[in-house]
């Protein structure tokens, strides 16, 4: 097509904060390039967004779709933050009753592309018809993707036990330092699959029905990766970038960070563990209490993250041991919700981020060169990102025990402390610093969504030999 010629694009992400967020930002990409953007989302979703800076906000459409009740989700939620693992197949079901509103809204909008998810596998059967393209956007890495394979073990009876997951697959052609699931991280994930659809199911069905494939990483990152997917594909594979996050912070949250930036000031430099395990991770009570002795006893200055997790049948909302706060609030500080992450990790006293190993958090984390203590949260691709950090030597995994997942205080205080404070651990500290060099390079990221743009104007279906 002329690249002079303006598209109308659809985005259709997941219902996470983990994939809303990514979305938004390339859409605010593509819509300063001048095409026009249909955002399509449930209400609650699209409420937590952002608000959008006044330049784009004629170019952008937040189009609303409310999510249809099924039997097993709870009235009113709208995300996966809302629900315990095992009610996300639930939310999966929902997601796919959306076919029916989407169809008619496709077919009265002149929609050109569709950016879309890793769920909707119903959707190639609506856009081919109406003459719609689609883009298939993974918000993660490209080492997680090879896990999966081809379409054909996506479809397939490849893994036809549990234990098939935790061998590195015969297709990966480089070396990967063992990135492949645990026995307990597999047996996690498969509460939040749903056994109609699983998650291969959709995905294999999605890179078989779209155009090309784009994700959220770079090939200075993890060039053998991407160039394994494509070849496992036979699909263009364009990486949108690592989308790093700008510093920015809502103007009615300026006190609670002017608290804990008097705080950190207190502090001296890159001497702060900062730990959040993302709003989807659950641990038992003997997790919990496990990495709060951990991290007590590594002895360093801390802010931990903890979040009010979703009610569930016989589930305590709080579960940071008795009297913890106090004892540690001398050099700890223990806070709850919302944070301003970014600012955290962005402050000088910032030393090392004990995470979930969420891809938009380690993004985060490395943009400003802090090392991490690798604590998979079990979910989706956590603990293949955890093996790839960990191979990548810009941080240390928590060993755990492969079965149960069970950990013991003692090992998470050796860990911070090898990974923070000990000669052995500059490796960590020198390679996380050097990770910036692609994390935090402004023009580089920008470069990958120009020509991730460039590839969606100039597009021809004769010139992808797909």
């Amino acid at each position: 097509m002329d690249r002079t010629e303006k598209l109308h694009i659809a985005m259709f992400p997941w219902l996470a904060y983990g994939h809303t967020m990514p979305f938004l930002e390339v859409s605010k990409f593509l819509a300063q390039k001048g095409h026009r953007i249909s955002y399509i989302s449930t209400p609650k979703n699209i409420s937590r967004l952002p608000k959008l800076p006044p330049h784009l906000s004629s170019n952008i459409s937040f189009v609303e779709f409310s999510l249809p009740h099924v039997h097993g989700l709870p009235p009113g939620v709208e995300s996966t933050s809302e629900v315990p693992i095992h009610k996300v197949p639930y939310l999966k079901r929902a997601y796919d009753k959306l076919r029916d509103p989407l169809t008619d809204f496709l077919k009265n909008s002149n929609v050109n592309w569709i950016i879309h998810d890793f769920a909707p596998y119903w959707l190639p059967g609506i856009a081919a018809p109406l003459g719609i393209n689609l883009v298939f956007f993974s918000i993660f890495n490209a080492s997680t993707s090879t896990f999966g394979g081809p379409p054909s073990a996506l479809l397939g009876d490849h893994r036809k036990r549990l234990e098939d997951f935790t061998v590195v697959p015969e297709w990966i052609d480089y070396p990967c330092n063992n990135v492949a699931f645990t026995l307990y991280e597999t047996v996690n994930y498969q509460q939040c699959v749903d056994d109609d659809v699983p998650d291969s199911h959709r995905i294999g069905r999605l890179i078989q029905g779209c155009q090309f494939v784009t994700m959220r990483t770079c090939f200075e990152f993890e060039w053998d990766a991407i160039k394994l997917l494509i070849k496992l594909y036979q699909k263009p594979v364009v990486p949108v970038g690592l989308l790093p996050p700008l510093l920015s912070l809502p103007s009615n949250e300026d006190n609670k960070w002017e608290a804990i930036k008097s705080w950190l000031d207190s502090k001296g430099e890159k001497s702060v563990l900062y730990i959040a395990l993302g709003s989807e991770v659950n641990l038992s009570e003997e997790s919990m209490h496990q990495l709060a002795f951990g991290i007590e006893k590594s002895n360093l200055p801390f802010i931990w993250v903890v979040r009010n997790r979703p009610v569930d049948e016989g589930q305590m909302n709080d579960i940071i041991p008795p009297g913890y706060e106090k004892r540690v609030s001398k050099r700890g500080l223990v806070l709850r919700d919302w944070v301003p992450q970014l600012r955290i990790l962005a402050h000088s006293s910032g030393g090392g981020f004990l995470t979930h190993c969420g891809w938009s958090s380690i993004i985060e984390a490395l943009k400003y060169g802090r090392a991490l203590i690798l604590f998979s949260g079990g979910n989706s691709g956590q603990g293949l990102n955890a093996r790839l950090l960990h191979g990548k030597k810009v941080g240390l995994e928590i060993e755990r025990n492969e079965v149960d997942g069970s950990f013991t205080s003692d090992l998470v205080a050796a860990t911070i402390r090898r990974v923070m404070v000990e000669p052995e651990g500059e490796v960590f500290r020198a390679n996380a610093q050097a990770m910036r060099e692609i994390f935090c390079n402004e023009e580089l990221n920008n470069n990958y969504l120009n020509e991730f743009t460039r590839f969606i104007e100039e597009f021809s279906p004769s010139a992808c030999h797909c």
